[in-house]
């Protein structure tokens, strides 16, 4: 079994400075196998922001495997935007924007979905669904395959704010070609854990999709501050989202659900072992 921290939408230039430490420590306890941040490390994209996501990134565990949002570019600067929107975050954070991490038990993409000429949308291309499909495709069928984005593949129940990352429905088709079975992102500042045969229907196939509130910004859209915990192993994967109390100055369990795969399909279980489809 793997236990995966997932973070998202730090927005360091807008955060709750009670937090930082909290979480950091807990992150430890935890003592997690891999760390991901699935973007927004920044509000706007500046060299300060960026040094603060850095030191932030540097007390945690690793390994991590961080990909960035679409805040993570600037917004005000058209010319950097235009012309090299991460330069700052490959500067600060790390220069791989598909990064990898394989271990014995799972193997994890990143993907970046962030583009400069969208202020808050996102979107995969056909070069990055091919990539991630022959990389994943690549691994034995044992792994657990995991994606990571900012940009969500589905989005949880209640008011939208935002859309689906751009090219949705192909990536979903080529990550059913690959097996892929988790998928991680954030941007929506609200936590969700749900199959994806909500949205899709995709014969015989099925993944977990899995959002992160935001870990540490003020901006939690009437959420509190929140992370998951990830139990991950063949065929069943835990998530845990703990949720900020103020009172105690610490994150606190505030639900767990569990999901089995059965063939290629994900669903979840209830506590009665009915499986909800």
């Amino acid at each position: 079994m793997r236990t995966l921290i997932h973070l998202s939408d730090l927005h360091f230039g807008r955060t709750d400075a009670a937090i930082i430490e909290p979480l950091i420590a807990q992150v430890h306890e935890l003592k997690p196998d891999l760390v991901v941040v699935s973007g927004d490390l920044t509000q706007r994209a500046r060299a300060s922001q960026f040094r603060q996501a850095r030191q932030f990134l540097d007390a945690l565990p690793q390994p991590q495997l961080v990909v960035p949002g679409n805040h993570d570019v600037p917004l005000f600067n058209i010319a950097a935007r235009l012309m090299r929107p991460l330069r700052k975050y490959r500067r600060y954070i790390t220069e791989e924007l598909q990064p990898v991490h394989l271990d014995e038990e799972i193997a994890v993409v990143g993907i970046n979905t962030a583009r400069a000429l969208t202020i808050k949308d996102g979107r995969v291309n056909d070069r990055q669904i091919e990539m991630a499909r022959r990389q994943l495709a690549a691994v034995g069928d044992h792994l657990v395959k995991i994606i990571v984005t900012h940009h969500p593949f589905d989005l949880p129940p209640g008011p939208q704010h935002h859309g689906l990352v751009g090219q949705a429905l192909p990536a979903m088709r080529a990550f059913a070609l690959c097996g892929a079975d988790l998928l991680l992102a954030g941007h929506v500042h609200t936590s969700s854990a749900v199959s994806s045969a909500g949205r899709y229907r995709i014969a015989d196939y099925s993944a977990l999709v899995v959002q992160a509130g935001t870990a540490t910004s003020t901006r939690g859209r009437g959420e509190v501050n929140s992370f998951n915990v990830l139990q991950v192993e063949a065929h069943q994967i835990v998530v845990h989202r703990l949720g900020w109390v103020e009172a105690q100055q610490s994150f606190a369990l505030a639900g767990s659900q569990t999901f089995v795969q059965r063939g290629s399909e994900w669903f979840e279980q209830q506590g009665d072992g009915q499986l909800i489809g």
